[in-house]
């Protein structure tokens, strides 16, 4: 449980962004900043620096974006030293000139999420994020539903291409078990022989955290939670819990827990995230979590909200 060399991130803002299009309130970011700040927590994800050529200002909130004022806002008149901050970049969504050089911003690292088909997006924007000064890493997304062969070759051009510090192995519809996370971080390490590795899972069968913790016995040191597991649909790893697990005593548990009941609990009454019947069929189908988001959106008094035998029918045939 113990070992210096793990770095934990937090992803609140990020991938809950994706519950609430990135619209939360500049109170609530600063808060969450904080208390992971005075919780020893090792990099912070406040959001996506994604395109607005490709994203409209108008649909999507400020953290879809995380303009630099606004990081500033968040950060005060005092940067936390040993909290990095981070913000992703889709490789699919993303322009090189949507960063600025280094030493103009807050932000320490740049993680660009990729399908395996854009690696060479993911590349590129990658590089051009360490060529400006910053730490780059590279997570690949859906990496349960890849062909062999395209995993192989992203990783080999990931190793001889880049500079990124880490390489994430990305749950995205939470259908691995340990057999599965154990196997891909031998693929992982078969290819990256010079990156550390990450882990970011998906809550779809309730394996978030039982697959975070079966990453760290095999020695991955990148490890990704979120408070009160929020997320996109199933949610991830809940960061509290893994704070408990790791038994470090730079970890300070007890702002993660302030900061979950006056900032994340509250939002359950705006969006609903966590272990669901409709999230549960997509992930052990190994499926996009997209059809299960559409049932949770149906009000309750819909007849078909809780046919969850007529969806799983649905979903086992779209998988055949």
């Amino acid at each position: 449980m113990f070992r210096p060399e793990i770095k934990v991130l937090d992803c609140t803002i990020r991938d809950g962004g994706l519950m609430n299009d990135s619209y939360f309130t500049l109170e609530t970011v600063q808060n969450v900043y904080r208390a992971l700040c005075e919780a020893g927590v090792d990099i912070v994800e406040l959001g996506y620096r994604n395109s607005r050529k490709m994203f409209s200002p108008t649909k999507f909130g400020p953290w879809r974006f995380c303009d630099e004022e606004l990081l500033k806002q968040v950060v005060g008149d005092h940067k936390c030293e040993d909290t990095k901050i981070a913000v992703m970049q889709d490789a699919h969504k993303a322009l090189p000139e949507d960063l600025l050089p280094k030493e103009q911003s807050v932000v320490d690292i740049v993680r660009v999420a990729t399908y395996v088909k854009d690696v060479d997006k993911a590349i590129h924007l990658a590089n051009n994020a360490a060529a400006l000064g910053y730490e780059s890493a590279i997570n690949i997304m859906s990496v349960s539903h890849v062909l062999e062969r395209d995993l192989d070759e992203a990783l080999q051009q990931i190793e001889e291409e880049t500079q990124v510090y880490s390489v994430c192995i990305v749950d995205s519809y939470g259908s691995l078990y340990c057999e599965g996370v154990e196997y891909l971080i031998n693929k992982f390490r078969k290819f990256l022989k010079t990156k550390e590795l990450a882990i970011h899972c998906h809550n779809n069968q309730q394996l978030a955290y039982a697959n975070t913790i079966e990453a760290i016995i095999h020695n991955v040191n990148y490890l990704d939670g979120t408070l009160y597991g929020l997320g996109r649909a199933a949610g991830n790893c809940p960061l509290e819990l893994l704070i408990g697990f790791l038994k470090n005593p730079k970890y300070n548990v007890r702002p993660l827990l302030d900061v979950i009941g006056k900032e994340i609990i509250p939002l359950t009454k705006q969006m609903t995230w966590g272990y669901t019947i409709p999230y549960m069929i997509t992930g052990m189908l190994n499926r996009h979590p997209e059809a299960g988001l559409e049932m949770m959106r149906l009000p309750p008094t819909d007849p078909d909200a809780h046919d969850y035998a007529t969806f799983f029918d649905r979903q086992t045939r779209l998988a055949d």
